[in-house]
């Protein structure tokens, strides 16, 4: 599967899972941590280790891909899922707006998951 693809899938999963704000961004060529940064907003501690489950799950039994390395689950703020290629990033609402990863990679391409999500 294509970074791309993993990055799709787990939008998917985040999607599944009622994660808010999800949006992916391509960074290939402007950095070399990983080729795609997919981010969703969590309500709760609860919903962010859900949501984080959600995306373990699919790229798992989809894609035969299990994360590198995980962070931040003990906090419960902003998980990370390192995957190599593709960073899932899940936050609550305060530490996303804090952290504003989309305006830190603002150089990076956005892509387009229409189709991918289901309406609000």
């Amino acid at each position: 599967m294509t970074p791309k693809e993993l990055a799709i899938l787990a939008a998917k999963a985040l999607d599944e899972k009622k994660g808010k704000e999800i949006s992916a961004i391509e960074i290939t060529d402007i950095t070399t941590l990983a080729d795609y940064f997919v981010i969703a907003t969590g309500s709760s501690n609860t919903q962010i280790n859900a949501l984080c489950g959600s995306v373990e799950k699919l790229l798992e039994e989809q894609a035969g891909e299990k994360p590198l390395r995980r962070e931040g689950y003990r906090d419960g703020t902003w998980v990370l899922l390192d995957y190599g290629c593709i960073c899932v990033h899940v936050f609550s609402a305060e530490a996303r707006s804090f952290y504003d990863l989309e305006r830190l990679w603002a150089d990076g391409k956005p892509l387009d998951l229409t189709g991918v999500l289901t309406q609000d």
